[in-house]
């Protein structure tokens, strides 16, 4: 359940529409402020009556956004070169929080400069791809300018779709009605119509195709941990919890994670390592669990079927012989030569739990971070601790 697209930033999706004969404003990107500066007195010395400048980030809701340099919105207009230069002092490097991104906000790594144009009106066009039809719809609404998800709330009868057929296309009819329904009556072939925002994503199926656009991914906002588990071919979502969890398949996985919750444990992670795993993507997962701070104990359960047990027992003992094992690690293996895996986990002196039962595995792993958890609150409340092995065992406490 890794990833299954990517987007591109404001200033990619619209170089790839100009690339394909649509208007887009000119623009510049920029990183510094020096460079922000020079942009703006290009574009003021040519072409431009006015600057927009724009911050560069994936997340939605830009303009009414806010730095922790103090700079309010990530959209700021100006004539003045200059002025151009302080803003982009203020955005490149610092962190852009708007009702999308994470609480910590987004670091600015680019701002787009570009010539700021007077607006009749604006108009909302996407294509997106919509499971109801079963393919990819034509949406739109004459009430741009705004958040389409806002339209939706409170003007639903004001946003259009219609289903593009997968082997015709979109027919001339369509966009014509279309363009009727956001409000070009008259002079269709007379106005003049610019790209003013764009954002493009593309399936990971498409890669294979379209691998230009797909070396364009900038992946500094990602999860570190998925972009890893993604370049190592595994399947990774972080979630909230502190019980790691490496499974193969996404069904299995699922139960895992249900199976924790429902013996009072939370899980860190939806893990799938597949069915052609190898031992070096072992390791690559373990590096990503142990990694995680928030990880405090490992669940591994693996249906042998198209994978081979004997092959991750090997992975899990190379893995935690390179990168050491500091935190509780339960083992499930069945199917495929889960004998033999469980004789070379054995034989590995690693104080690895092996457990062949799926919900006694669970338990297993539950309690220990229960243990972990009751003895730090115990010592917090004062009580003496005695230290046994990596166990923490309280005087006057529970285990």
């Amino acid at each position: 359940m890794s990833r299954r697209w990517i987007s591109l930033h404001e200033y990619q999706s619209k170089k790839i529409l100009h690339e394909n004969n649509l208007n887009v404003q000119r623009f510049q990107v920029v990183d510094t402020p020096e460079d922000a500066f020079k942009a703006g007195q290009e574009l003021m010395n040519t072409i431009a009556k006015e600057l927009v400048i724009k911050a560069q980030i994936l997340a939605g809701g830009r303009g009414k956004g806010t730095f922790d340099s103090g700079l309010k919105g990530g959209v700021k207009l100006t004539k003045d070169p200059k002025e151009a230069q302080k803003i982009v002092k203020q955005m490149v490097k610092y962190r852009l929080v708007t009702k999308q991104t994470p609480k910590e906000g987004v670091e600015v790594q680019k701002v787009m400069v570009a010539e700021a144009l007077d607006i009749a009106r604006e108009t909302y066009l996407a294509i997106l791809l919509d499971r109801a039809y079963g393919g990819a719809v034509l949406m739109g609404s004459p009430c741009g300018g705004v958040d389409i998800e806002e339209v939706a709330e409170k003007t639903p009868d004001q946003i259009y779709t219609t289903p593009i057929d997968p082997v015709r296309g979109m027919q001339k009819e369509q966009a014509h009605d279309m363009a009727v329904k956001l409000g070009f009556k008259d002079k269709l072939a007379n106005e003049v119509l610019i790209n003013f925002d764009a954002k493009l994503s593309f399936d990971d199926n498409a890669k294979f195709r379209q691998q230009n656009v797909f070396d364009q991914e900038d992946t500094s906002e990602s999860d570190q941990r998925e972009v890893e588990a993604t370049q190592a071919g595994l399947n990774y979502i972080g979630l909230q919890g502190n019980i790691g969890c490496l499974v193969n398949g996404a069904g299995l996985a699922m139960g895992t994670m249900d199976i924790i919750k429902l013996h009072g444990g939370q899980p860190a992670n939806f893990l799938d390592v597949g069915g052609g795993v190898k031992e070096e993507q072992v390791l690559d997962a373990f590096k990503i669990l142990f990694n995680d701070s928030q990880v405090k104990a490992v669940l591994v359960n693996i249906f042998g079927g198209i994978v081979n047990c004997a092959i991750i027992a090997n992975g899990i003992v190379k893995a935690c012989q390179k990168l050491g094992l500091k935190i509780p690690l339960v083992v499930r293996l069945q199917g495929t030569n889960m004998d033999e895996a469980r004789k070379i986990l054995q034989n590995s002196a690693l104080p690895i739990t092996a457990e062949n039962d799926f919900e006694q595995a669970a338990i297993k792993v539950c309690s220990m971070i229960v243990q972990d958890e009751s003895c730090i609150s115990t010592v917090e409340q004062g009580k003496p601790n005695i230290k046994i092995g990596k166990k923490h065992i309280a005087k006057n406490g529970r285990i």
